[in-house]
């Protein structure tokens, strides 16, 4: 056999080993490495491509070398699950750089970071100046957690003391022209109810690149021409609107109406019509 048709050969075999034992590795060698994480991954590649390019002939004992260190960080991860110490030892553990708006020198010469460096992971935060940090640590995995001083963090609903409604994950009905049924009936729809809707902005099936169903049941889609302008659901827009003419009718009817019975039922109706728009209007107005 050709020396080349062997190398691809081995390549494609020691790919396939790699794939699968990094899948069962998980997730986190590939998004966050410990120290431990880091070292074996780089020596399981080293193994692998130097078994794949022939330097080592035997590919069992290949196989072996990299299943063994693969299945280093699997017992490593067990044990760190039952001790403290072990996984602060293996895997490391956070240091605080900042801390009450205070900037700890001691701990940055220690991690070996620069004030430079500081600012620049910072700045990946959106913080600009070290002011305006209560409290920051720098994770295991090398990434910097910042908590903003109390006047410094934005504004929420629950601050605000305002309701809002809750918004669920978006299902993706159609991409690539296709329509996926699974999100479809995931939701309650069906491909009738689909095509309904696109026929409301006058869009066919075939010009969607895709279309998502919001939390509301609102489509919106997005077309392979982007120089065409689609609509943005108005559905609960209109329904408010419908709603707040209601109530002013209902004063209105009150004010020119001078039976007093009548006078009172309207405006008994127009305030239990406002305090339903009150309730509903965060969800309306999204």
């Amino acid at each position: 056999m050709p020396e080349w048709l062997h190398i691809i050969m081995r390549s494609i075999i020691f790919l396939i080993a790699l794939f699968v034992i990094t899948k069962w590795i998980g997730k986190k060698q590939i998004s966050q490495l410990s120290f431990f994480e880091y070292v074996t991954g780089i020596t399981i590649g080293s193994i692998g491509a130097e078994v794949a390019m022939g330097l080592e002939k035997n590919i069992v004992n290949g196989i072996l070398g990299i299943a063994t260190f693969a299945a280093a960080p699997f017992f490593v991860g067990i044990i760190s699950m039952k001790s403290n110490a072990f996984r602060n030892f293996f895997e490391g553990k956070g240091s605080i750089f900042i801390k009450d708006g205070k900037i700890m020198e001691d701990n940055l010469k220690k991690e070996r970071y620069t004030t430079d460096e500081l600012l620049e992971l910072l700045r990946k935060k959106n913080v600009f100046q070290v002011a305006d940090v209560e409290f920051a640590v720098l994770e295991p995995t090398g990434d910097l957690s910042v908590m903003l001083k109390k006047e410094k963090q934005p504004l929420t609903a629950k601050d605000l003391d305002i309701t809002v409604s809750s918004v669920k994950e978006p299902q993706t009905v159609i991409m690539d022209g296709k329509i996926l049924d699974e999100p479809l009936s995931t939701i309650g729809r069906n491909r009738g109810w689909l095509h309904t809707e696109l026929q409301k902005i006058g869009i066919t099936l075939e010009n969607v690149f895709l279309a998502q169903i919001n939390s509301y049941g609102e489509l919106t889609v997005d077309l392979f021409d982007d120089k065409l302008q689609v609509p943005s659901p108005q559905e609960r827009p209109l329904l408010f609107a419908t709603l707040k003419k209601c109530q002013a009718d209902l004063e209105l009817f009150a004010l020119a109406t001078e039976n007093k019975s009548a006078k009172q039922l309207y405006t008994k109706n127009g305030q239990k019509l406002q305090e339903a728009i009150n309730r509903v209007a965060h969800i309306l107005r999204d």
